[in-house]
C-alpha cells in the first residue's frame, strides 16, 4: 500500500469520533468482520489509526477505497462542509431514463479528458443520492486528497448541491462533467448556502411547507366596551398585538421550524415613483441591485423581527418569498414602486 493512501487513512480514522469509528468502519465494509474483531476500540485513537492502517495493508488498500471511507464520513458529518445549491435544465421536457453505470461513465471521461491527474469516487444512497468525491491535482502533481469538492446529485431532478474545494477553478470542469453526465445543457447557481444539507434539500425539493401571504390583514379589531383604565387599556393593545403578530408570522413562515439557510441572494428590479411635477427621473430606467442575506440561521431570524419588535408585521415579501424564490434563482422583479406590492419571476 502507498504511504500517502496509508496517512490519508491514518487521518480519516482520527477524524471520526471514537464512539463511532466501530460503526464506520462496518458501513465501509472494506475490513471482514473477523478483522474488525481484532481492533481494540478502548485505546487511544491513534493506536486505532494504526492498526486500521495495518489492517488495510493486507488487504492492499489503494486511495479509491480511503476515499469511500472519507464519503461515508461527511455523509454523517455533513454539515461540517458549506453546501451550495446549483440548478441544471434540459432543452425539452423529455424524460429520460436514468442509468447510473451510464452517468459514471460519462462523468468520469469528461472530467479526465479536462484533468487526467484527479480521483474520483461514487456512492450511491436508499434516497437515490449520489455522492460524488473529487480530489483535484494538476498536470504535474497528484490529486491532493485533503481539499476535495463533494456533489450530491438525485436522479431525476435538476438540482445538485456542491461542497467545493478552495481551487475555484474547478468548480466551471465540475459543471461541465454533471450537465454531460445527466444529460442537461444548462447549470446555472441558485445563490442558496448553507452548512445544513437537509434544509436545502427541504427547500429545493419542496418538502418545507411555507405560507405566502398575497394581501396585508387588517389588525385586530377591538370590543365596543371602554377598559375600566389605562393600564388595563395598554395590556389588552399588547396582548392583542403579540396575537396579530403571531398570526401574521404563522401566515407568512408556517407553523413549523424553518429550514436552516445561511445564505441568500437575488437580483432585485424596482421602478421609482415620483411626483411628475418635481422631475426628479429624466428617464424610466428601472434601479436594479443585488440583494444578499447571511446568518447562522437565516429563516428563523427572519420569523423572529416581528416578535422582537425589530419590524413591522407583515415583513416585506422581499424577506418572505426567499425560499419560493430560490426555485427561480431569486431573481424577483418588482411592480408598482419602491415599496414593494407584488412580484413577479421574469
Amino acid at each position: 500500500m502507498d504511504e500517502t493512501v496509508a496517512e490519508y487513512i491514518r487521518r480519516t480514522v482520527l477524524k471520526i469520533p471514537k464512539d463511532e469509528l466501530k460503526m464506520m468502519l462496518q458501513k465501509w465494509g472494506f475490513l471482514s468482520e473477523a478483522q474488525l474483531q481484532t481492533l481494540n476500540f478502548h485505546q487511544i485513537k491513534d493506536n486505532i489509526s494504526q492498526e486500521v492502517v495495518q489492517l488495510c495493508e493486507e488487504n492492499s488498500a489503494d486511495i479509491k477505497q480511503a476515499a469511500v471511507l472519507d464519503i461515508i464520513y461527511n455523509h454523517i458529518y455533513q454539515n461540517k462542509r458549506m453546501w451550495s445549491v446549483y440548478q441544471m435544465k434540459k432543452s425539452g421536457e423529455e424524460l429520460e431514463y436514468f442509468d447510473i453505470t451510464d452517468f459514471k461513465k460519462k462523468f468520469k471521461r469528461r472530467l479526465r479528458s479536462a484533468l487526467k491527474n484527479v480521483t474520483i469516487t461514487f456512492k450511491e444512497y436508499e434516497d437515490n443520492a449520489i455522492w460524488i468525491r473529487v480530489a483535484w491535482g494538476t498536470p504535474h502533481k497528484k490529486p491532493n486528497q485533503y481539499k476535495p469538492s463533494y456533489v450530491v446529485y438525485h436522479s431525476q431532478t435538476p438540482y445538485v448541491f456542491i461542497s467545493s474545494s478552495v481551487l475555484k477553478s474547478t468548480l466551471p470542469l465540475l459543471c461541465q462533467a454533471l450537465i454531460v453526465a445527466s444529460n442537461y445543457h444548462d447549470i446555472r447557481e441558485m445563490e442558496l448556502r448553507s452548512h445544513s444539507l437537509n434544509s436545502l434539500k427541504d427547500i429545493v425539493f419542496k418538502r418545507y411547507s411555507q405560507n405566502f401571504q398575497t394581501c396585508s390583514p387588517k389588525p385586530l379589531q377591538g370590543g365596543n366596551g371602554e377598559p375600566e383604565n389605562a393600564d388595563t387599556r395598554i395590556v389588552e393593545e399588547n396582548r392583542s398585538e403579540k396575537e396579530r403578530i403571531h398570526r401574521l408570522n404563522q401566515r407568512a413562515f408556517g407553523s413549523g421550524p424553518q429550514p436552516k439557510l445561511e445564505f441568500a441572494q437575488y437580483r432585485l428590479e424596482t421602478m421609482f415613483k415620483s411626483d411628475p411635477k418635481m422631475d426628479v427621473l429624466d428617464k424610466k430606467e428601472p434601479f436594479r441591485c443585488l440583494v444578499k442575506f447571511s446568518s447562522p440561521h437565516l429563516l428563523e431570524s427572519l420569523k423572529s423581527l416581528a416578535p422582537a419588535g425589530m419590524a413591522d408585521a407583515p415583513l416585506s415579501p422581499l424577506l418572505t418569498c426567499i425560499p419560493h424564490k430560490a426555485r427561480n434563482y431569486f431573481k424577483i422583479r418588482e411592480k408598482g414602486g419602491l415599496y414593494p406590492e407584488s412580484f413577479v419571476s421574469p
